[in-house]
């Protein structure tokens, strides 16, 4: 169990949901006293090393493997020859595969870069050594290299990612004006701060996992599938987490290798996936295709939106970067058709990437937008302004709520839009060419159920507890703010136990759900706490309330007495001690009331329990619109974002300060989608060339300007209890086109294929 030490923030109010409370663990971070998943100091330690494939495509004929094994250290080596004794898990949703084994180290190799062998020594500088003498005999066979190998294939349409109404192709042929091109994005890597890896300890049939995880409860139902144990017999510890942006939701086969080797050892085994490792043993975001074609009138009014569109998945797994995400929903047409396609190349499989599908949904939709004002002669905003959707017209649903609107013209204000010229190449600072450019984004609502358990301590303390984790974005202290508003206390009298499957259920950390499905379980588990302590204080015979008449109590400035000032006003602590009780405890979830324990687990492990946008009366969903400029150097074409205004609208702010944190984050990795992310892979081999953190470029603080945000949501209790929306994602959606149109106003030269580099505009 994780427990937060207790800080000095102020006064009550500081603390309560709303409030601008600094991040709870923060401290701990930046002195170093936060422990991470692979810091935890374990005896009889032993090390596992990787090793991976050379080659993108074939068959492991022979590994030899004596060298390794006679070296100093060495404990075992496991090889495609070793069998595992795994079985094939169930989904993200729960879905059961058909039976058969799993290995993850495997015969059968599927890209440059695939585990297929492992060294476990007494050191890693041990393992690590004898990892380089082992010797892998392959027979090769033909590969895909990436989406542009002209041996890739159209691929497989998604009917369930395609949709259409009206008749679109007419109506873009019947249009006065037209706009039609192709939009690509490059492989993108998660990059995280902290590398993956895991601590493995058996404790006879107890398994206990230290690994950095996005869902910690998830994590350990899928482990146990691999290894058929019961869920109950697994534990995963992981109180904080130095990034994962969806790249640590789910255990992947390295965890498997490390587990497996601590039950054949039988003592701990530590596995520290190498910075290059990171680039293979776990997918990014795919690489994707777009073709958009626009139909408009005369003076602006969409006609047709026809819209095909195709991402990388592996050869061996389905996984859709859905490319039409945002391009059905950010503008009224009446007429609309969409398909996407997927095409197996030999890469891993790709995997979620802050704001997967809507973010090169976005990118798209948003400069095609921009391409069809400047063929009109029409200011963007005015574009974006006169088309702007009433409702939702994929679902026919009404939103939930949609301040994008607002968004657009305070955004616009604050950025001094107004100001804009118009012609492209006509603002300029001597050699420098200055461009203003928007981009529009949105991330779906997407509720999950979660639990709580609050425990009221005659100490006066407040803990809240929950196997939810928090990866920086603030879930301790956002839990401790709410629970501190529920009972009138100063938020250091709350602690927040986080980061552990034995912990009460909780969604995962993704798509931006996490927030408004915890919020809600903490408030309910609080409010119940609070009344079953009020119900105490009224009736119990050494209640010092049982005689003031009262029928309820105030919790106000850390003080609880009765509505109308009857004497005597307490401090948690002193009811506590005067009910003579050590604690109360309480756990509530958001489930439907009457939810079997049954079902309570397979809302915590699975996705089946997970709630669309659009499930519902409404279609619910954060928007945004990003205002942003650029100097471009006229001789070298060096590009700089110089500033960028950002407005969203997601509902209530829990903490507007974590948010604004977080709508940051995602725009600094959108100006590093923009301009300098770019996973090149060598096409000879497959392999993925710039896998380190030299030469796969992210932005660094001299790379970012001002980022000035503004908030223009209402609070909207059909997303959630409290009124927020998703925040995590959003910031990321709508930054890459904003980058691109303002590069195409200083320019006058269209770049449609990230990243936008110097040798793109000379």
């Amino acid at each position: 169990m994780t427990m937060m030490e207790p800080r000095k923030h102020g006064d009550a109010s500081d603390g309560t949901v709303g409030g601008r409370q600094s991040r709870f663990e923060g401290s701990m971070k930046v002195t170093g006293t936060a422990t991470y998943a692979l810091e935890y100091p374990f005896e009889n330690l032993a090390y596992a090393v990787l090793i991976q494939s050379t080659i993108p495509a074939g068959r492991v004929l022979k590994v030899d493997i004596s060298d390794a094994l006679a070296m100093p250290g060495v404990l075992l080596v496991l090889t495609p020859e070793d069998d595992l004794g795994l079985k094939l898990g169930a989904d993200w949703g729960g879905n059961k595969p058909a039976e058969g084994p799993y290995y993850p180290l495997p015969r059968e190799v599927q890209f440059n870069g695939q585990s297929i062998a492992a060294v476990v020594a007494e050191s890693r500088e041990q393992a690590t050594e004898a990892a380089g003498l082992v010797r892998v005999t392959y027979e090769e066979s033909k590969y895909v290299a990436n989406l542009n190998d002209p041996n890739a294939g159209e691929g497989k349409l998604m009917d369930a990612l395609s949709s259409a109404w009206g008749d679109a192709k007419a109506a873009l042929a019947a249009s006065p004006v037209r706009i039609e091109a192709e939009y690509s994005t490059p492989r993108e890597y998660h990059v995280a701060m902290e590398p993956h890896g895991l601590t493995a300890k058996w404790d006879g049939e107890q398994l206990t996992i230290w690994e950095p995880s996005q869902w910690s409860h998830g994590m350990a139902r899928m482990y146990s599938e691999w290894f058929d144990m019961p869920y109950e017999n697994v534990r995963i510890i992981s109180p904080f987490i130095g990034g994962g942006f969806g790249s640590k939701g789910q255990p992947l086969a390295y965890g498997a290798v490390a587990v497996a080797a601590a039950r054949k050892l039988g003592r701990p085994v530590k596995l520290a996936v190498t910075r290059p490792q990171n680039f293979t043993s776990y997918g990014g975001r795919a690489g994707t295709k777009q073709q958009i074609a626009l139909g408009a009138t005369e003076d602006g009014i969409l006609q047709a939106i026809v819209h095909r569109g195709a991402s990388e998945t592996s050869v061996y797994a389905d996984w859709p970067e859905q490319t039409g995400a945002a391009t059905s929903i950010l503008y009224k047409v009446e007429n609309f058709s969409s398909q996407h396609r997927i095409v197996p190349v030999n890469s891993v499989t790709p995997g979620a990437l802050r704001g997967p599908g809507k973010n090169p949904s976005a990118y798209g939709i948003e400069c095609a937008i921009e391409e069809l004002a400047y063929k009109l002669g029409m200011d963007p905003l005015e574009l974006r302004l006169k088309n702007y959707a009433d409702h939702d017209y994929q679902s026919g649903k009404p939103w939930s709520t949609r301040q994008l609107r607002e968004a657009l013209t305070k955004g616009a204000e604050a950025f001094g839009w107004s100001r804009r010229s118009h012609a492209p190449r006509s603002m300029r600072d001597g050699k420098t060419l200055i461009g203003w450019g928007i981009g529009c984004g949105t991330f779906p609502v997407i509720r999950a159920p979660s639990e709580a358990m609050i425990r009221i301590l005659s100490s006066g303390k407040v803990e809240v507890i929950s196997g939810a984790i928090d990866m920086g974005q603030g879930t301790y202290t956002i839990l401790a703010q709410s629970a501190a508003e529920v009972f009138g206390i100063p938020v250091d009298q709350v602690e927040v136990h986080l980061g552990d499957s034995r912990l009460p259920g909780s969604a995962i950390a993704g798509g931006s759900m996490l927030a408004g499905s915890i919020m809600g379980a903490v408030h309910k588990a609080a409010v119940a706490a609070r009344d079953e302590l009020i119900g105490l204080a009224l009736s119990d015979a050494n209640s010092p309330f049982r005689d003031t008449g009262a029928n309820t109590l105030n919790f106000v400035e850390g003080r609880i007495a009765a509505p109308r000032g009857e004497a005597p006003s307490l401090t948690l602590a002193e009811l506590m001690f005067a009910l003579k009780r050590e604690e109360i405890e309480v756990r509530r979830n958001t489930l439907p009331e009457g939810a079997s324990a049954q079902e309570q687990v397979q809302a915590w492990t699975t996705m089946a329990k997970v709630q669309g946008p659009t499930m519902g009366d409404y279609s619910m969903h954060s928007w945004c619109a990003h205002f942003a400029e650029v100097r471009v150097d006229e001789d070298f074409g060096t590009v700089r974002v110089s500033r960028m205004v950002s407005a969203f609208d997601c509902g209530r702010l829990y903490n507007p300060r974590l948010v604004e944190s977080q709508w940051r984050g995602g725009i600094i990795m959108g100006i590093g989608q923009a301009l300098l992310e770019e996973g090149l892979v060598d096409m000879r081999n497959g392999r993925t060339v710039n896998n380190n953190v030299g030469d796969y470029l992210v932005p660094t603080n001299s790379d970012i300007p001002d980022l000035q945000v503004i908030s223009v949501g209402v609070p909207d209790h059909n997303a959630s209890a409290l009124g927020g929306k998703g925040v995590g994602e959003v910031g990321i959606v709508g930054v890459a086109p904003a980058i691109a149109n303002a590069v195409f106003h200083a320019t006058g030269k269209r770049i449609r294929d990230l990243p936008i580099t110097l040798e793109k505009l000379l």
